[in-house]
């Protein structure tokens, strides 16, 4: 087990830091669990988040995953910010909600890396995201 300190008192609290995060939230992604070394964001999907075949944009997948890094990443150390990240789309949801489970892999002096996990309500594999966080 990481020994984290954390920054937000609550996940409350981390929800009232985030809703400020205008692209996210009006997406519609959700803040739903939060611990010391982990995170749990989801979003209902519509057909505002499809493209023009049908599937889920990228850039949704990328945003919910993105959310969850920021959240974690900022619950361990406030402020942090985004330096380098990527994005491994694995499958097409068939599902109408997307799940990101961040978990924090390393919480070092300057840098923590946060593995984010992306599933939809069926269970599938949707997408793997790692994020490098810079503390500030």
């Amino acid at each position: 087990m990481l020994d984290i300190m954390t920054t937000f008192n609550s996940i409350e609290d981390a929800r009232e830091f985030f809703k400020d995060d205008k692209f996210a939230t009006n997406t519609g992604v959700k803040l739903i669990e939060l611990t010391k070394d982990s995170c749990v964001c989801s979003l209902e999907l519509t057909n505002d988040h499809r493209n023009a075949y049908g599937g889920v944009m990228g850039g949704v997948i990328f945003t919910l995953a993105d959310f969850s890094f920021a959240v974690l990443s900022n619950h361990i150390h406030r402020p942090t910010v985004g330096q380098q990240v990527n994005i491994l789309y694995i499958n097409a949801s068939k599902g109408d909600k997307l799940i990101a489970k961040g978990t924090c892999r390393k919480d070092g002096r300057t840098v923590s890396i946060i593995n984010v996990d992306v599933s939809d309500d069926q269970g599938r594999d949707i997408a793997q995201f790692t994020g490098t966080g810079f503390k500030l």
